[in-house]
């Protein structure tokens, strides 16, 4: 056994709109972002939607045009940076049904790669991977409620973040073998700067049931990250090779973050690359590490999360003007109470995902200002200039 082992991981992956065909582009990623990765000895990829030869509609509008899908001629590219680990627990992995499921499980296995968080059943999607290097790394995949549609014992689909009595027991079982616990989490809101106080919550819980890390995306922009003790969660490394319409119509999300665990037998430590989608060409480059990348403790993220909060609410107002402009373009403050009142668009899971019944109330604190009195200045100004 190794006694040293460092493992890479990625945001967000998607081969379509904008990056469609990019894959044969020898320049889509530069040389110092390839040797980030060659220089790993694992690197997990979150594969956002199956890898399966479908039709897609460019010129989709609404919510359709959110389905994605990979070409399989895109896994050159995960070939070229050594990706053997898919994590494929996210909200799009079933845009295709479970054919795309399938056939996405098929490729890995013929790509030499493990996958994780997702599979033909229950106990597929909850099998980890197990790095028999640094003492044990035992590596699995959970995902967000509703949209991660969850497995069953003879049905395909995520391991859900829910499912806590099975996480604490996955968890358990790893660590009797393995030194190391990561928790690889598709969850938290998109386009926010700090986690909901539900989603940190849900994170510390997996810290406080034995996981030594949590590294999560889905949000398409990069996060904060905290350390709790010796351990570490996190929020969001944001877009990796994802570029859409959608996206364009946010803050922040042609940044990211590439991030690299390097585990002993004793202790870990990271390694973060910040990275940024240059739209046009579409290729990608290392950049600065966002303002947002620091360490945000518990008595700052009680001052700043009101703030974070109002940011969220804003990115939400533009998300739904953009994907139905006809109702919400001009929308009216009044019009936007009412929205956010709507059992159907607020608290669909209540306490854990787009539970506006939290969030509108928190964001409302911001007026009181008490984020000015966090020392944090590059995190307020990264969330001010979204306001």
């Amino acid at each position: 056994m190794k006694h040293q082992t460092s493992i890479a991981f990625t945001g967000d992956i998607g081969f379509d709109k904008y990056m469609n065909g990019q894959w044969n582009d020898p320049e889509l990623l530069s040389g110092d972002i390839i040797r980030f990765f060659h220089e790993s000895d694992h690197v997990v990829v979150n594969i956002e939607g199956p890898v399966s030869q479908v039709s897609t509609d460019s010129a989709a509008g609404g919510t359709k045009q959110l389905l994605h899908a990979m070409d399989p001629g895109a896994l050159k590219v995960l070939d070229a940076i050594h990706a053997d680990i898919w994590n494929i627990c996210n909200n799009h992995i079933m845009d295709a049904g479970e054919g795309g499921l399938l056939d996405t499980l098929r490729h890995a296995r013929e790509h030499n790669a493990q996958t994780i968080g997702a599979g033909r059943n229950l106990a597929e999607a909850q099998a980890p991977v197990i790095i028999h290097e640094a003492g044990g790394v035992g590596m699995f995949g959970v995902g967000y409620q509703r949209a991660c549609r969850a497995a069953d014992r003879q049905k395909a689909g995520c391991y859900s973040w829910s499912d806590l009595d099975a996480i604490q027991n996955t968890i358990t079982q790893i660590k009797k073998t393995c030194r190391w616990c990561v928790v690889v989490a598709h969850a938290g809101e998109e386009f926010t700067p700090l986690p909901s106080p539900y989603t940190r919550k849900r994170y510390h819980d997996y810290l406080e049931m034995g996981a030594d890390v949590v590294v999560a995306h889905h949000p398409h922009v990069p996060m904060n990250y905290e350390t709790v003790g010796d351990k570490a969660i996190f929020y969001s490394l944001g877009n990796f090779i994802f570029d859409t319409d959608y996206q364009r119509a946010q803050f922040n999300t042609e940044f990211g973050i590439l991030l690299k665990l390097n585990f002993t037998e004793t202790a870990f430590s990271f390694e973060p690359m910040g990275i940024k989608v240059v739209r046009g060409p579409e290729h990608i480059v290392a950049d600065e590490l966002p303002r947002i990348f620091q360490d945000v403790q518990e008595a700052d993220y009680r001052l700043l999360a009101p703030l974070s909060a109002k940011v969220l609410v804003e990115a939400t107002k533009r998300q739904q003007a953009f994907l139905h402009p006809g109702e919400f373009a001009n929308a009216t403050e009044e019009q936007w109470a009412e929205h956010f009142a709507d059992p159907l668009r607020t608290g669909r899971v209540p306490g854990e995902t787009l539970d506006f019944f939290i969030i509108c109330p928190l964001a409302e604190q911001a007026k009181e200002k008490a984020w000015m009195n966090s020392t944090l200045e590059d995190v307020k100004a990264f969330m001010l200039e979204q306001l």
